[in-house]
């Protein structure tokens, strides 16, 4: 089978090559065309994978290209992960937000919105080059915002396109471990939108182990959202919030301390990066160990703001998983390419349309659910509807992705000047007018969208 990575380039690549490496099924991927745009980036990246081979004599054979087409044509599976605008985009995102006293996170508030004005246009075409090239293909999509990006590209290709996060099911590992549980036998009752949703039950063997981790405060201090939300917030919600929540219950503190430190993600990604692509490019042997230092860089400080550290500082014990075959997204990927190339039949938690799922919300809308995945496709599992407060915060984050991808889709900016104000982390119409006018200001992708 072939594998096309849309942004082979970059730092996710190898995580999706070593869950590769090590998959013994069959029929398994032989062929993996590597897409960038970015030449210097490419090479790097085929030498690091080059590395993470050596000792599988039956490792799948690279096919790096700048060509779009070429990399999609007969490809099975497409695995997207693109940086429209690439990290100074990103910086932009930030930092445009940040002066006006409002969140820049990439995918959550207004830094993500305008993230995905430059980014909906670029990935609606790449569906239109998959359904002319490869029609039977499944794409699972990273590009963020996730389920925002995934919504865009069903409009073409329907439930074809499945969006990925690994941050639920990380989540549901963690749990068991705290427990000393079997992961593979725990199932999540999840429920939300990508980077905005609750974990209201963990089962295992049909038993919710989620009271114990909230009734113990010693189990409740280990997990990472005990540390971040405070177990007394938690307790109060009665589930375990996505992490990017953060952004919202305390969003003021957040801002404060990303402006306070100084550096935002951005910053820290664009010199981490560039450093390893510019050593990469002159260094032989060993450009793999330099490539693990860095995501052990970038793991460190993961959302350091909200762990009461810096991008610079980070504080406690974030750690990057290790198992290669659950490494997060990566192994989502797996999951979803042997269960339906198998008819392995597995249930995770996925970006997929609706279906009536959540009853308040439209049937095309892309929701993060427990989804049964197989031969014939992807299929949300029915589930207990959101609480008041839950479907209050999708309903209007949904709102604003809808004007977004509209936006995006006709170069509004009037669209795009709703979608910010109706952003609960804007909740402003006069800043949501200063955010576009700075986007199109700074960002010259945004400027070409909203400037048509």
């Amino acid at each position: 089978m072939k594998l096309c990575i849309l942004g082979g380039g970059g730092f996710r690549t190898p995580y999706v090559y070593q869950a590769l490496l090590r998959d013994s099924g069959s029929p398994r991927v032989d062929e993996v065309a590597l897409y960038d745009v970015d030449e210097s980036r490419l090479h790097a990246m085929v030498a690091v994978l080059a590395e993470l081979a050596a000792g599988f004599p039956d490792a799948p054979a690279l096919k790096p290209t700048t060509n779009l087409q070429d990399a999609v044509e007969g490809s099975h599976f497409v695995f997207a992960a693109l940086r429209v605008g690439g990290l100074e985009g990103r910086r932009c995102d930030e930092h445009v937000a940040l002066d006006l006293n409002v969140l820049g996170q990439e995918t959550t508030g207004p830094g993500g919105l305008a993230y995905a004005i430059r980014t909906v246009p670029v990935m609606v075409e790449v569906a239109n080059v998959v359904k002319a090239l490869a029609p039977n293909a499944y794409v699972m999509n990273f590009t963020n915002p996730a389920g925002l990006v995934t919504e865009a590209m069903q409009g073409v290709l329907g439930d074809r396109v499945l969006g990925i996060c690994d941050t639920p099911s990380g989540l549901g590992r963690r749990v068991a471990g705290l427990l000393n549980l079997d992961h593979t036998r725990v199932r999540m009752d999840y429920v939300g939108l990508n980077h905005l949703g609750w974990m209201r039950r963990v089962l295992y063997d049909g038993r919710d182990v989620l009271p114990e981790v909230l009734g113990d405060d010693a189990l409740l201090g280990r997990l990472e959202e005990g540390q971040v939300f405070g177990a007394d917030w938690v307790r109060s919600l009665g589930v375990i919030p996505n992490e990017y929540l953060y952004y919202y219950y305390f969003n003021r503190d957040a801002v404060r301390a990303i402006v306070d430190s100084g550096t935002t993600r951005g910053d820290f990604l664009a010199r981490t990066q560039e450093e390893f692509y510019r050593r990469a490019a002159q260094s032989g042997p060993g450009v793999a160990d330099m490539w693990r230092a860095t995501v052990a860089r970038r793991t460190a400080s993961y959302m350091a703001e909200a762990r009461g550290g810096t991008q610079d500082e980070p504080s406690g014990d974030r750690r990057p998983e290790t198992d290669p075959s659950h490494q997060g997204y990566a192994g989502v990927a797996l999951g979803v390419m042997a269960a339906i190339s198998r008819n392995e039949g597995r249930t995770m938690i996925l970006n997929v349309r609706n279906r009536g799922t959540v009853a308040a919300l439209p049937d095309d809308a892309v929701i993060e659910v427990p989804t049964l995945v197989d031969s014939s496709g992807v299929h949300p599992l029915s589930t207990d509807q959101p609480d008041l407060h839950q479907i209050g915060m999708m309903a209007q984050v949904k709102a604003v992705e809808r004007h977004t991808i509209s936006a995006a889709l006709t170069g509004s900016a009037d669209e795009a000047v709703t979608a910010f104000a109706l952003h609960p982390l804007v909740d402003s119409v006069a800043v949501a007018r200063q955010l576009v006018r700075g986007y199109i200001d700074r960002i010259p992708e945004v400027a070409a969208v909203l400037g048509r």
